[in-house]
C-alpha cells in the first residue's frame, strides 16, 4: 500500500496498523451485534481492508481502495457509534498513503465525521465526544509528520555517507595515479641518465669503428658491459629489497616479522615478476592494516597456487569493520594494485567478527 521503503521499523508499524484495525474492527461487530446490517456491513469493511493488504505499492489502486474502506466506514457510523473508533487506523492510512497536506485534510474529515455522526444520532454533544478523535487524530498527524523527519534525517545521513565514501575512493585513485605519474617520471630519468646515455655512446664508438676498429669496438664492448651491469642494477632496483629470493620465502618471511601465520597450498610456478611484486606489496599493505588496525590476536595469510591463477588471502580475528562505510586509502591501493594486473579483491568483515581479504590474481 506504499512506495516508502519496506525497512524493518515500517514493517512493524503496519502490522501494528493492521492489527489494530482487526481489533477495533472486533469490537465493533460485538458492539453492533444486534444488527444484522451493521454486522453485514463490518463484515464487508473486514474483507475490502482486507483485499487492500495485496495492493503492493500501486499508488492509484491504494487510494481507490482507501476511499472505499473510508466509506464504507462513514455508513456504517451512521448505523452503529461502535464503529467511531476505527477512525483511529483510518488516520495513520490516510497519512501514510496521501501526500501530507491531503492527508491532514483527510484526518480532519474522518475526525468531523467521528465527533458529529455521534452528536447527530444522539442529539447532542459531549466533550469526551471531541476529545477522544481530537487526540486520536493529534496523535497520528504528530506521530506521522515525526517520522517523516526522521526519515528525511535519515537519508540525507546516507546520502553524506554515500558522498564521503565516493570522496574516499576518488581521493584513492587520485593519489594512486600520482603515484604511478611520479614513479613513470623517475623511471624515465633513470632510463634516460643510464641506459639511453650509454647506449648512446656504444652507437657512437660503432660508427667510429671503421677509422680504429680494435680501439673503438673494445670501447663499445667496454661500455655495452657497463650498460648490461647498470640495467640489471637498474631491474634489482624495482623489486621490493623483501624480494630477493622466492615470492614463498618472502612471505614466510613477511609473516614471521608481523607475527602471522603463513600457508601454502598448491605447488608453486614461476609468476610474472609484477604479479610477485603486487602480491607482495598487498601483503605488505594487508599485514600492515591488521596491526595499526585490527588489534587481532591471531592472523594467517595463505597464497595458493592454481591453474590460471593465484591467490592470496590474509585472516586475522581482530575487531573488524563495516566495509561499506570504510573506504580507506589502504585497501583503495590495494584493490588498484590488482585491478592493474586484472585482479579482483575481495574483503569480508563485520564489527567483532574479524577481517578476510581475499586477492585474485591471473597468471596468464
Amino acid at each position: 500500500m506504499t512506495g516508502r521503503p519496506d525497512v524493518s521499523a515500517v514493517r512493524l508499524l503496519r502490522y501494528g496498523l493492521h492489527g489494530v484495525f482487526t481489533v477495533l474492527l472486533a469490537v465493533a461487530l460485538v458492539g453492533a451485534s444486534g444488527s444484522w446490517v451493521a454486522l453485514s456491513g463490518g463484515v464487508a469493511l473486514g474483507v475490502v481492508y482486507a483485499m487492500g493488504l495485496t495492493l503492493g505499492g500501486r499508488r492509484t489502486a491504494s487510494a481507490v481502495w482507501l476511499v472505499a474502506v473510508v466509506l464504507i466506514w462513514t455508513a456504517l457510523v451512521l448505523i452503529s457509534v461502535s464503529f467511531v473508533w476505527l477512525a483511529f487506523p483510518l488516520f495513520f492510512l490516510c497519512l501514510h498513503l496521501l501526500p501530507p497536506r491531503a492527508g491532514v485534510l483527510a484526518v480532519l474529515a474522518l475526525t468531523g465525521i467521528a465527533v458529529g455522526v455521534p452528536a447527530v444520532r444522539e442529539g447532542s454533544l459531549q466533550p469526551a465526544q471531541v476529545i477522544g478523535p481530537g487526540i486520536g487524530a493529534l496523535v497520528a498527524i504528530l506521530t506521522v509528520t515525526g517520522y517523516a523527519a526522521l526519515y528525511r534525517e535519515s537519508e540525507r545521513r546516507r546520502a553524506l555517507i554515500d558522498e564521503l565514501t565516493r570522496t574516499r575512493a576518488e581521493l584513492a585513485e587520485t593519489q594512486h595515479e600520482a603515484g604511478v605519474l611520479a614513479e613513470r617520471q623517475r623511471l624515465a630519468r633513470e632510463i634516460h641518465d643510464t641506459l639511453a646515455q650509454g647506449l648512446s655512446s656504444i652507437v657512437l664508438l660503432l660508427r667510429a669503428a671503421p677509422q680504429d676498429p680494435a680501439g673503438y669496438v673494445g670501447e663499445a664492448m667496454r661500455a655495452a658491459e657497463d650498460n648490461l651491469a647498470e640495467a640489471r642494477r637498474f631491474v634489482h632496483a624495482l623489486a621490493p629489497p623483501g624480494l630477493d629470493g622466492s615470492l614463498e620465502e618472502a612471505l614466510r618471511r613477511l609473516c614471521s616479522g608481523q607475527g602471522a601465520t603463513f600457508h601454502l597450498d598448491g605447488e608453486p610456478y614461476t609468476l610474472p615478476r609484477r604479479a610477485e611484486i603486487a602480491l607482495f606489496r598487498i601483503a605488505q599493505g594487508g599485514l600492515a592494516n591488521v596491526t595499526r588496525h585490527a588489534r587481532a590476536s591471531k592472523a594467517a595469510l595463505t597464497l595458493t597456487y592454481m591453474e590460471d591463477e593465484v591467490a592470496m588471502d590474509i585472516v586475522d580475528d581482530g575487531r573488524g569493520f563495516d566495509p561499506p562505510t570504510r573506504a580507506g586509502n589502504g585497501l583503495g591501493f590495494i584493490r588498484a594494485r590488482a585491478a592493474e594486473l586484472g585482479g579482483t579483491v575481495t574483503v569480508e568483515s563485520a564489527p567483532g567478527l574479524g577481517t578476510a581479504l581475499a586477492v585474485t590474481l591471473p597468471t596468464s
